[in-house]
C-alpha cells in the first residue's frame, strides 16, 4: 500500500450527490477531493422540483432553504396530448429551486468545509491498485482510499467501463432520449407542478426562485430527427399539438438565448459498484423523471454512500462489506421506486393510453395516491 494517500475520499462529479457527499465526509473530518468538469455556478438539464423528503437533509447540511423563500408545491396537474387536465394532490409536497442556485450554495459550503474542489477538471482515468486508487485528471494526479462516481447522465467512464454504448455507436431505444430545459417568466401557479404530455414525450413546468419557472421536457431523439433535427421545429410540430404547451411557449418570456440540451439519455439499469467505485446519482442508474424526483434520490444516495464509507474509514467494515452495504441499501431505498416510475413512464406520451390511464387515476383517487406515494420517498 502507498505510504501516504493524498485523500480519504475522491468524488468524480460535483452534482447534488457528489456535493452533499463531500460535505458529509468533510464534516466527519475526512480529507475530501471533488472533481467537476464545469466551473460553478452553471445550469443543468433538470426538472428543478424537489420533494419535501429532502428538506430535513438540506437543512441539516446548512442550506438556508427558508431564507430563500422558495415556492411550496402541493398540487400536480397532468394533461393528456389533447390538453385535457387531470389534477392530483401531492401529499408530501415539494419546492422549486434551480440547480444553478442550489449547486452553487452546496459548492460554497463544500469549500467552506475545506473540501478540495478541482473545478474545470475532467477526470481521465481511475485505477484501483492495492486497496487504494490513483486518479488521473487533466494536469492533476491524486490518490485516495475511496472513490465515488457522481458523474452525470452520460460520462466517459460509462463508455470506458462499457456501462453504456460508446458515443459513436448507434444507441438502442433505452438511450434514445433528449432532454431540453428553459428558464422562463410565465404566470404559472406557484403551488403547482404541471406535466403536459405530447407525442412520445412530456414537459414539466413549475415555479423556482425569483418568480422564474423551469420548463423542461423529455422526448425521443426520433422526434427531433423527424423534424429537421431542429428543436424549434419539433416544438411547433409536436409539442404545440397540446394546447396547454402551445399557450406556455407562445406566452412565456424566455430568459436565455438558447435552451440547455442533453442528448442520448439512457434509462438502462446500471450497477451501483464498478471497479470498486461507489456510484451515486445518475451514475448509479438514471432516474426517470416521473420518479418523484431524481434530485432527492441523488442526495439520498449520497447519504447512503457516506454511511458505508464512514464505516470503512473507521475500520469497522472492510471494502467488500462497504460495497455490499451500499448496494444493498441503495436497492432497498430505490428499486421499487424506479420500477413503479418506469411503468408510469410507459403510459405517458401516448394518445389513447395516456388518456385512459389518467381517467382511471382520476376515477379512483386511492389508486392515484398510491402511485404518487410509490414514486416518492420518506424524509431522510
Amino acid at each position: 500500500m502507498k505510504s501516504a494517500i493524498d485523500f480519504d475520499v475522491a468524488i468524480i462529479g460535483g452534482g447534488l450527490g457528489g456535493l452533499t457527499l463531500a460535505i458529509q465526509c468533510a464534516n466527519a473530518g475526512y480529507r475530501v477531493a471533488l472533481f467537476e468538469k464545469e466551473n460553478y455556478p452553471f445550469h443543468k438539464v433538470c426538472g428543478e422540483y424537489i420533494s419535501n423528503e429532502s428538506k430535513p437533509f438540506l437543512n441539516h447540511l446548512g442550506i438556508p432553504l427558508e431564507e430563500w423563500n422558495l415556492p411550496a408545491i402541493q398540487q400536480l396537474i397532468i394533461t393528456d396530448v389533447k390538453g385535457k387536465a387531470y389534477p392530483f394532490a401531492l401529499d408530501l409536497g415539494g419546492f422549486g429551486v434551480s440547480r444553478y442556485q442550489l449547486d452553487s450554495a452546496l459548492y460554497k459550503l463544500a469549500v467552506q468545509k475545506k473540501v478540495q474542489v478541482y473545478s474545470q477538471k475532467k477526470v481521465l482515468d481511475v485505477n484501483y491498485l492495492n486497496n487504494y486508487f490513483e486518479i488521473a485528471a487533466i494536469n492533476t494526479n491524486i490518490s485516495a482510499k475511496v472513490v465515488v462516481g457522481s458523474f452525470g447522465k452520460r460520462s466517459n467512464f460509462d463508455v470506458l467501463w462499457k456501462r453504456i454504448p460508446s458515443f459513436k455507436q448507434k444507441s438502442p431505444s433505452s438511450n434514445n432520449f433528449i432532454g431540453v430545459k428553459y428558464h422562463i417568466r410565465y404566470p404559472h401557479p406557484s403551488n403547482q407542478i404541471a406535466l403536459h404530455n405530447f407525442k412520445n414525450g412530456y414537459c414539466g413546468i413549475s415555479m423556482i426562485e425569483e418568480q422564474k419557472c423551469c420548463l423542461c421536457y423529455l422526448t425521443t431523439l426520433d422526434n427531433l430527427r423527424n423534424n429537421e433535427s431542429r428543436i424549434e421545429v419539433m416544438e411547433k410540430k409536436i409539442l404545440f399539438k397540446n394546447p396547454a404547451l402551445k399557450k406556455i411557449f407562445s406566452g412565456a418570456d424566455f430568459l436565455y438565448n438558447a435552451p440547455q440540451v442533453i442528448t442520448q439519455v439512457s434509462f438502462a439499469p446500471k450497477t451501483q459498484i464498478q471497479n470498486h467505485v461507489l456510484m451515486v446519482g445518475d451514475a448509479a442508474g438514471l432516474i426517470t423523471p416521473l420518479c418523484g424526483n431524481g434530485m432527492s434520490m441523488a442526495m439520498h444516495a449520497g447519504k447512503l454512500a457516506f454511511q458505508a464509507i464512514d464505516g470503512f474509514l473507521q475500520g469497522t467494515v472492510n471494502r467488500t462489506e462497504m460495497e455490499h452495504q451500499y448496494a444493498k441499501n441503495w436497492h432497498l431505498q430505490f428499486q421499487q421506486r424506479l420500477w413503479v416510475s418506469r411503468k408510469v413512464q410507459a403510459l405517458m406520451g401516448a394518445e389513447w393510453l395516456t388518456s385512459v390511464s389518467l381517467n382511471l387515476l382520476q376515477r379512483f383517487p386511492f389508486l392515484a395516491k398510491q402511485v404518487i406515494s410509490s414514486t416518492h420517498g420518506q424524509p431522510f
